[in-house]
């Protein structure tokens, strides 16, 4: 296939996915997806389910797990039989191509001449799926049963038609059914449009066409990553960072990394050093350890395309023991904080031969908040949301301040979306001064958010990271400043009115009154490189604006 058709058609496909994810943001119900973009859609292949083509504006966590629940799909499939044109299959199990119950996947067969061209996937966070804790993010939870509803993959249509009764199971387990309801369909149109604009591009090129491009770009992401690897020579790395606590216990876990780059353009990715299985809502499993690992080496190598040739010439070594690659009922709530540790090793580890294509550490926790009561008129409301921090210096500059976690090109909701939506008031907004590591090139800030309650009571909940170990920095670059949540209360042993959760970033059942508050202070990145090497004009404009207050001699 010559370069421009193989372009034209990496481009028009691409487009599908893109589409896909826009129909999604523009019809769902909850901030979440609709604001913040937490969902993500792709194209997959129909014997393997691996990644073909992935959206530009969803998750890309999301687009690497969803290769495992493609493929549970067609196990599934392949088992029990009785595949037809029209079925859609929904589930969120996050030990079968799952990332957390939140996570609802839906998975569609696309027929041409009456077999599986390829499957359609669509993913999204919905607000509420049951559980101890409104919004899920439960850091208390031993067991995946204390964090939601957990629905295997079956048929939310056979043959073209909605099976009503599953629609009755999913609402029946939510706090917020006309949510749930809203983000289920806008899944079902997104997977509808994807269909048409697919069966079009095939009209117009051939499925045999159409099947060479994507054999073609797979070829390519491949061959490219090894060239990369190739050029940094062989060599072994060790590195290790950790997580507060599980939640559970007041113990650091260990994430550690020993990687292996190989002569023939080979990656050993060996994560065995690594903590084993732990109580709390922390673990992952394996799916997601290798999805969390190719969205780091595509912030390394950016220009790689995206698909499942990437992974061709990585190896993972992950102990079955692992809280990296645990099972049912281990809890998994917490996922989002352990695979931003997993991209902060990579890009330690890559900083030794790579030094001018890795960042500095981000802010490396998504500070998952919920407020939670009812109104006045008894109905129920929930604010889930997430959180930004600073990202890392980079080398060819500062880190972005508030930015959101590498794991994803999602947005923070806006102040304005969530004190509509919640009875909450944004009393503070705004940059954290002196949070960016010191560098060469400073990490970015990270935020100070102060919400006020509106309604008369409520219960909060944070599920956090980076409260005992900062972001590190990289190439010489100094660390971020570390999480800091606190809240008021009127308890005896408050501090000057406020408390601090005993595991640091992480607590269940905040009481709450009418005009108390809850404040984050949120980690700044890494810095890159020597401080030393800092421009004073740069050191000079960082304190005119008040990015810091004052320089260490």
């Amino acid at each position: 296939m010559d370069a421009v058709t193989l372009a034209i058609l990496k481009g028009r496909l691409e487009q599908i996915a893109d589409e896909m994810d826009a129909t999604l943001f523009r019809t769902a119900f909850n901030p979440i997806i609709a604001e913040a973009h937490d969902a993500s859609h792709g194209i997959y292949d129909a014997k393997t389910g691996e990644t073909l083509i992935q959206g530009k504006s969803g998750l890309p966590i999301f687009v690497g797990v969803m290769a495992f629940a493609v493929k549970a799909v067609i196990d599934k499939v392949s088992k029990d039989g009785h595949l037809q044109e029209g079925d859609v299959f929904i589930f969120n199990d996050p030990y079968d191509g799952g990332t957390h119950l939140s996570d609802f996947r839906l998975v569609k067969p696309i027929f041409r001449n009456g077999e599986v061209f390829c499957y359609l996937a669509s993913v999204g966070h919905w607000h509420d799926v049951g559980g101890n804790v409104p919004g899920n993010y439960n850091p208390e939870a031993r067991e995946s049963f204390q964090e939601g509803m957990l629905i295997p993959p079956v048929k939310l249509f056979e043959a073209g038609v909605m099976k009503e009764d599953i629609v009755d199971i999913l609402s029946a387990n939510s706090r917020l059914p006309i949510s749930l309801y809203g983000d289920l369909n806008g899944q079902i149109n997104a997977l509808d449009l994807g269909q048409e604009r697919l069966h079009a591009i095939l009209d117009e090129y051939s499925e045999d066409t159409i099947l060479d491009a994507l054999s073609a770009l797979r070829g390519r992401a491949e061959q490219m990553m090894r060239e990369h690897l190739r050029q940094l020579g062989s060599n072994k790395l060790h590195v290790e960072d950790y997580l507060d606590n599980d939640g559970v216990t007041d113990t650091a876990l260990k994430l550690a990394l020993d990687m292996t780059i190989t002569d023939s353009g080979g990656l050993i990715m060996d994560f065995s050093r690594s903590s084993s299985a732990c109580d709390g809502p922390v673990n992952i499993s394996r799916s997601t350890t290798i999805a969390a690992t190719y969205v780091a080496l595509k912030h390394i190598f950016t220009d790689v395309p995206a698909n499942a040739g990437v992974l061709k010439p990585v190896e993972f070594i992950i102990p079955e023991n692992s809280f990296l690659s645990v099972r049912a009922p281990k809890p998994v709530g917490g996922y989002t904080e352990t695979i931003l540790r997993l991209i902060d090793v990579v890009f330690q580890c890559f900083q030794h031969v790579a030094p001018e294509k890795v960042n500095g550490c981000a802010y490396g926790t998504i500070n998952a908040l919920s407020l939670a009561g009812y109104r006045k008129n008894g109905s129920r409301w929930v604010m889930f949301s997430f959180f930004g921090g600073g990202h890392g210096g980079h080398p060819e500059g500062d880190g972005l301040n508030h930015g959101n976690a590498p794991i994803s090109t999602a947005t923070i909701p806006p102040l304005e979306i969530l004190e509509a939506a919640y009875p909450v008031q944004f009393t503070q907004w705004a940059l954290r001064p002196d949070s960016g590591g010191e560098g060469e090139n400073r990490g970015g800030l990270g935020a100070i958010y102060e919400i006020e309650l509106l309604e008369e009571e409520a219960t909060g909940f944070l599920f956090g990271e980076r409260g005992k170990f900062a972001p590190q920095g990289v190439v010489g670059g100094g660390k971020g400043a570390q999480n800091i949540f606190s809240y008021d209360s009127d308890e005896p042993d408050a501090e000057n009115g406020k408390k601090y959760p005993p595991l640091i970033s992480k607590i269940t059942g905040i009481p709450l009154k009418k005009g108390q508050r809850v404040r984050l202070e949120t980690p700044g990145g890494g810095g890159y490189g020597d401080v030393k090497k800092r421009s004073k004009a740069r050191v000079d404009y960082d304190l005119k604006q008040g990015y810091v207050t004052q320089v260490k001699q």
